[in-house]
């Protein structure tokens, strides 16, 4: 199953009503254990993070990140201009050369979709960190330097280190075939990145990641995600190429979009606002001159769409479509994001 029926899997379990954070993976029935509850027996997600017998927060349990909004897009940093020609290539050609469509690893990309859950084991001398399609990141605690002249690799070589009550991991050694999101900003083989783990509270924690790869960007850039816990859960098999329906459909060019229909603002007026489109956050579209543009909950910066019709627009990053739900008079009553695997929608916001 590739990333992108991962994204709508999670979708139509979340919107169902089953959980407030992704439930692919679930052993049902089975608490976990040492979870505060209150008085109802529901987890208590506000309770005081839990600590190691040496003090310090501890950080196991299964997470998933709040939303895909970076995955989408990660940054509108400076590329030099080698790069600014790659990610175009990649964006107009629907991410059809996306290792991950072909199921290879994705990289660092994994630590900021909230397409698939992860488990975070942590020991005295090591912290692992399992992802549910199957790659999974060993992050050394035992003092050890990073390797000088690492092989390069999809997940890299991490260290770790405590800065008080703050998780400070430093990652390198990647290779240059994985896309940092879904729209194919790329990086080199001299990318480092930074991640900071900080658990506020029992079910909540935020992740502070920063990119720096002189070879390709101009300066380095950081997001800041939010990371839930997932109470009575547990991770599952999930096999990428099981079920796979991407590769064959990712055909043609966003250039062909571009000159198709043109709508008129007073019709493209009406799509402005706010969609709950669940756990994927808050859509927000925009009219920027005669384009609109969408953007997602939790980060990743407005994207253009393509008109298809009065109605219908491309979102190439997704490999989809949103269409919009009107009365033909007055603003749009919903949206609806398809992408190969079928339908999400996004309630509009008064």
């Amino acid at each position: 199953m590739t990333v992108r029926a991962r994204f709508l899997v999670v979708a139509q379990v979340l919107i169902a009503g089953w959980s407030a954070t992704p439930a692919l993976a679930q052993w049902l029935d089975i608490p976990t254990p040492g979870m505060p509850r209150t008085a109802d027996g529901k987890p208590n997600l506000t309770a005081p993070a839990p600590r190691t017998a040496d003090g310090k927060p501890d950080l196991s349990g299964m997470w998933a990140i709040d939303g895909l909004g970076f995955a989408t897009n990660i940054t509108t940093t400076e590329m030099l201009p080698w790069a600014q020609k790659v990610a175009k290539a990649r964006t107009e050609t629907y991410g059809r050369d996306d290792p991950g469509v072909r199921c290879l690893p994705d990289g660092p990309r994994a630590s900021i979709s909230g397409l698939d859950p992860f488990r975070l084991i942590q020991t005295p001398t090591i912290v692992v960190i399992l992802h549910e399609p199957g790659t999974s990141r060993q992050i050394f605690t035992d003092g050890r330097a990073l390797p000088k002249d690492p092989q390069p690799t999809w997940m890299g070589y991490s260290i770790g280190r405590w800065e008080g009550d703050t998780f400070v991991v430093e990652t390198a050694g990647f290779n240059d075939k994985t896309w940092l999101d879904f729209s194919g900003h790329p990086h080199t083989e001299a990318l480092r990145i930074t991640e900071r783990y900080r658990r506020t509270d029992f079910g909540h924690m935020r992740l502070s990641i920063t990119f720096d790869d002189p070879k390709t960007y101009t300066k380095p850039f950081t997001i800041d995600v939010a990371v839930n816990f997932m109470p009575d859960s547990d991770l599952i098999e999930s096999v990428c190429l099981e079920n796979e329906k991407d590769y064959q459909r990712l055909v043609g060019h966003v250039n062909d979009e571009r000159k198709g229909k043109k709508v008129s603002r007073d019709v493209l007026s009406r799509y402005v606002g706010l969609y709950d489109v669940g756990f994927l956050g808050t859509f927000t579209v925009s009219l920027n001159g005669d384009d609109l543009h969408i953007e997602l909950g939790n980060g990743g910066g407005k994207q253009t769409m393509f008109a298809l019709s009065d109605t219908l627009f491309s979102f190439p990053s997704t490999g989809g479509t949103v269409r919009f739900v009107t009365d033909g008079k007055g603003p749009a009553k919903e949206l609806v994001l398809t992408i190969v695997e079928g339908d999400i929608k996004g309630t509009r916001k008064k």
